[in-house]
C-alpha cells in the first residue's frame, strides 16, 4: 500500500471505519495480488489494468470503477445502490443486509484480467 492511501485509510471517520474496514478486507482476500494506491483523492485497488476505487463520504462508502457488466449481478440485485455508472453508494444499513460473499463475487468480478 502506498503511503498515500494509508494516510487516507487512517483518517477515515470512526463512524465509517468498520464498513471500509469490510470492504477492504474482502478486497484483499479475493485478490490477494491486487495494489493499494491513491487515485482520485481515494483508495484504488490495482490488479493488472483493472481499478476499483473505494471512498468515504458523508453517507457511507461508495465503490467506483468497474466495467459495465463487470459487477457479478450485484447492481441487478441491489438496483437501489446503484447511483450512477459504476458507482454503488453503500450506507451502514444497507451493508449490513449483504453477505460478504455477495461483496466478494462482485470486487472478483470486477477486478478479474
Amino acid at each position: 500500500m502506498d503511503e498515500a492511501a494509508r494516510e487516507y485509510i487512517d483518517a477515515i471517520d470512526p463512524g465509517h471505519r468498520p464498513l471500509f474496514d469490510r470492504i477492504h478486507r474482502l478486497i484483499l482476500a479475493a485478490c490477494p495480488d491486487a495494489v493499494v494506491v491513491l487515485s482520485y483523492q481515494i483508495p484504488t485497488y490495482k490488479v493488472g489494468h483493472r481499478r476499483l476505487h473505494v471512498g468515504v463520504w458523508k453517507h457511507g462508502v461508495s465503490i467506483y470503477g468497474w466495467q459495465q457488466g463487470r459487477d457479478g449481478g450485484f447492481t441487478a440485485r441491489h438496483p437501489a445502490l446503484r447511483t450512477g455508472q459504476g458507482t454503488i453508494r453503500l450506507r451502514e444499513e444497507d451493508a449490513a443486509g449483504i453477505s460478504d460473499d455477495e461483496l466478494s463475487d462482485l470486487v472478483r468480478a470486477a477486478l478479474a484480467t
